[in-house]
Formats: C-alpha cells, sequence, structure tokens
C-alpha cells in the first residue's frame, strides 16, 4: 500500500538481474556422464535409475538437445 508500482518493478528486476548473476558465479560445468547422471538422480529424489536414464538421454541429445518427459 502506497508504493509506486514502477519502482517495485524496478526493484525486482534487479533483484532478478543480481541473483542470476550470483546462480551463475556458482554455476559448475557438468560435461561427463556420471557427473550428469549424479544431477539427475538428485533432481529425481535420489532416485539413481532415473539418474542415469538423464545422462543416457543427454548423451544422445547433446547439450544443445531438448529432452521432454511426460
Amino acid at each position: 500500500a502506497g508504493m509506486n508500482p514502477m519502482d517495485l518493478k524496478r526493484g525486482i528486476d534487479k533483484a532478478v538481474i543480481a541473483a542470476v548473476a550470483h546462480i551463475e558465479g556458482l554455476a559448475q560445468p557438468c560435461s561427463d556422464s556420471s557427473t550428469i547422471a549424479q544431477v539427475g538422480s538428485v533432481s529425481a529424489n535420489s532416485d539413481t535409475q532415473v539418474g542415469e536414464i538423464i545422462a543416457e538421454a543427454m548423451d544422445k541429445v547433446g547439450k544443445e538437445g531438448v529432452i521432454t518427459v511426460e
């Protein structure tokens, strides 16, 4: 209440830019299949089988490919 909506939007935009820059600074490249499988497993609630499937799919489509899960 009482805040200028455009000032609020500008503040949110600045926060998004700062957050993305910070995350990009923390990011580490993930190129080998075993590391991709580990990340996939963590993303799938520690399901190693799903992680291996994700790594196999990434090997097939490459780093610029798209994987759709239904």
